[in-house]
């Protein structure tokens, strides 16, 4: 009798499995979420850092060869309209005041070289690569070239920043306006060939708020539209091997309020630094003090 009951209940549980079975095989979002629990449960028994980089395919290839090119100091200018202008010490001690459009004005200036390449980001996640030596040397009173036209960039794509990344052995942090920044090695931007222009360059699913680009640890100061700010060490955001990473968390945000701006401390008019430092992320950050207001615009460092 025992035998015959153990039996009748395994045919019970085994009629149970079976009726499980056929209705998780009825619903898509419940195989769906099987295997999500699944690659989860892989991922943390299994995951390990990526260690070689991400190539992504569709990017635009040119393959002419390089050139030696001239190289001799400039002067470089982009304003918030897009306009470039490359001017030469010489010239800029000769000319008066840059001349904008009506309602345009400076975004960043900086001094490099001729010999030098541009990385140029835009608002549709993509960098377009040029060097500086295909623009022509130009003066103070000129408007400059407009890049948009210049890059043939998708039509309604606007200009966020321009750097010149060097020999790509430097770090490139993004600022996203959700609050969120990543660190990204800047030779993941290095092509063999003379590629102009890169697709998924960085993270679309917040706005990009600012790139700075750094060669050694340093504090950099961030601020929201809610009139606050906070300070951090550069050594809190860990090295990340993808280019589309959402990042992490920086700067805590209230509601309908976004990170505006992010800029290396030294470039800023921040006097009490105790008051906004912070020595973990996320971190909401401190209100503003009007002693520590002034000029938030990031320009380029090397």
């Amino acid at each position: 009798r025992e035998y015959i009951l153990n039996r009748t209940k395994e045919i019970e549980d085994l009629e149970r499995d079976v009726a499980e079975m056929e209705e998780i095989l009825k619903s898509g979002a419940r195989i769906k979420k099987i295997i999500v629990e699944e690659l989860r449960e892989v991922e943390k028994k299994y995951g390990k850092p990526r260690r070689t980089q991400l190539y992504y395919k569709g990017e635009e290839e040119e393959g002419s060869p390089e050139e030696e090119l001239p190289d001799y100091p400039v002067h470089v200018f982009l304003s918030k309209d897009g306009y470039f202008k490359k001017i030469t010490p010489q010239s800029l001690r000769m000319s008066g005041e840059q001349k904008f459009k009506d309602g345009d004005g400076l975004l960043l200036s900086r001094e490099t070289t001729n010999d030098q390449e541009l990385l140029v980001f835009t608002d549709r996640a993509q960098v377009y690569k040029t060097r500086l030596s295909d623009f022509d040397d130009t003066k103070s009173s000129a408007l400059g070239t407009y890049l948009p036209t210049k890059l043939s960039m998708d039509e309604g794509e606007r200009v966020l920043e321009v750097i010149c990344p060097g020999n790509y052995r430097k770090n490139l942090l993004l600022f996203f306006e959700n609050g969120k920044a990543a660190r990204l090695d800047l030779a993941s931007y290095e092509t063999k060939t003379n590629r102009k222009k890169l697709i998924n360059a960085y993270s679309d699913k917040s706005p990009l708020a600012a790139v700075c680009m750094v060669g050694e640890e340093i504090d950099m100061a961030l601020f929201s539209s809610d009139g606050r700010a906070m300070v951090f060490n550069t050594t809190l955001l860990q090295l990340k091997t993808s280019r589309t990473t959402q990042g992490v968390a920086a700067m805590n945000l209230k509601k309908n309020h976004k990170l505006v701006s992010a800029a290396p401390l030294a470039d800023t008019a921040i006097k009490n630094i105790s008051r906004y430092r912070v020595r973990s992320l996320p971190a909401a950050g401190a209100l503003l003090k009007d002693e520590d207001r002034g000029e938030t615009q990031m320009s380029l460092i090397d």
